[in-house]
């Protein structure tokens, strides 16, 4: 008889919010979803603080209550950022990604009619190795910006390989730093970790907004986030149940922090036992940064009868310019990069059948502490025929 045929589960593309419409960030399923201010509320309602203050447990909150809070000590990225950039371990990481390091090679070297004789900027230029494909294609003129010390390097490289007359490194916060002229390009790699972690796409808007001519490209351009769920049961009983019993103690306190911590890994193919749906669109021309804070809907269709333990992020990432567009996925199904995948533990297994449906939102916006770090939030409901269950789940990827 085979496996059930299940109908098709698409999203049409409409204005993102769910309340107030944006043109600058798609949402792309067309259902209602839980506001961004429900799922991650800004306002305490006690002791006078902010919920992007204190982590909260994940699981379901209890509508009008209040937030419950962890006591472990608040750590952000926001004072070793910078510094971890200025070690060449990172950079040796983002070069021998192929998929990263040879799209932006092809999207710039092989459209040098677009970069012949302009002048470009390349945000947070690293070791300079965009820079120098931009002086390779032709570009009159490259500012490479640089916050981190490895900005030192990046002079050694450039001037190593001929291009000090073409490039120069300017070091300095993007936002702050003023350059000689306008630009005709930006070429940058901003995206981290479920795309808008490190939130240096920010700095991206504020260099378009600030410096790129009318009419002028950005590389890359488009963006999407997808998300999917998989089956992981060795994963968590190794990570996370294994806290419920430690040589007969009970630790769970533990195990509620880790579950509010995404897991950064590879996710392979065969563990996905949903639909994989795209979520939203970031189009990195019209977006603002206020649309980086956001609540989208998910309706994901079960593709087997399987248990599913997580939720799992990941982008593509797409330059509409080239003559022949250039596009790299970040997926389970594709090559593994150092972006890996970001994986949101639930609280409970899901025993669920094939055709089934797990609908909910997720909602993201920056931590008011540490805007590197993000806050997420996801509402899923299920009505399966082994189980019905509906939970808001908080997490902090820092």
């Amino acid at each position: 008889a085979g496996a059930p045929r299940c109908d098709d589960e698409g999203g049409e593309r409409v204005q993102t919010g769910c309340g107030a419409p944006r043109a600058m960030v798609t949402r792309l399923v067309n259902t209602e979803c839980a506001s961004l201010d429900e799922l991650l509320p800004v306002a305490r309602t006690t002791e006078g603080l902010t919920m992007a203050d204190d982590g909260v447990k994940s699981g379901a909150q209890p509508d009008g209550g209040a937030v419950e809070k962890i006591s472990v000590p608040e750590m952000t990225s926001s004072d070793y950022y910078f510094n971890s950039y200025a070690h060449f371990g990172i950079h040796e990481e983002m070069l021998k990604d192929e998929t990263r390091t040879r799209s932006y090679m092809m999207a710039i070297c092989n459209n040098a009619h677009l970069f012949e004789g302009k002048i470009v900027l390349d945000v947070g230029c690293g070791t300079g190795v965009l820079s120098m494909f931009a002086a390779r294609a032709g570009a009159k003129k490259v500012y490479a910006v640089e916050m981190s010390r490895i900005v030192d390097q990046a002079r050694e490289i450039i001037a190593a390989n001929g291009f000090s007359d073409t490039i120069d490194v300017i070091e300095g916060k993007m936002e702050d730093v003023e350059l000689p002229s306008k630009v005709d390009l930006i070429i940058s790699e901003w995206m981290g970790y479920f795309l808008f972690y490190e939130s240096m796409l920010e700095s991206v808007l504020v260099a378009r907004d600030k410096w790129l001519v009318e009419g002028g490209l950005i590389f890359p351009d488009k963006c999407t986030l997808f998300l999917c769920g998989i089956e992981d049961a060795q994963y968590r009983s190794e990570k996370i149940d294994f806290w419920d019993d430690v040589y007969g103690f009970n630790m769970t306190c533990i195990k509620n922090i880790a579950l509010t911590e995404p897991l950064v890994d590879t996710v392979f193919g065969e563990q996905v036992c949903t639909a994989v749906q795209p979520v939203l669109e970031v189009d990195v021309n019209t977006v603002k940064i206020e649309d980086l804070s956001f609540a989208v809907p998910f309706r994901l269709q079960v593709s087997r009868t399987d248990f599913m333990h997580a939720l799992v992020a990941f982008f593509d990432v797409r330059f509409t310019h080239c003559h022949k567009p250039i596009v790299f996925n970040t997926g389970p199904f594709n090559k593994a990069t150092h972006w890996k995948q970001t994986v949101f533990y639930l609280d409970r297994t899901l025993p669920l059948e094939a055709c089934e449906l797990i609908e909910g939102t997720l909602a993201c916006r920056p931590n008011k502490r540490n805007p590197r770090d993000l806050d997420i939030a996801i509402k899923y409901d299920v009505e399966g025929k082994h189980i019905k269950s509906n939970a808001v789940l908080r997490y902090r990827l820092r």
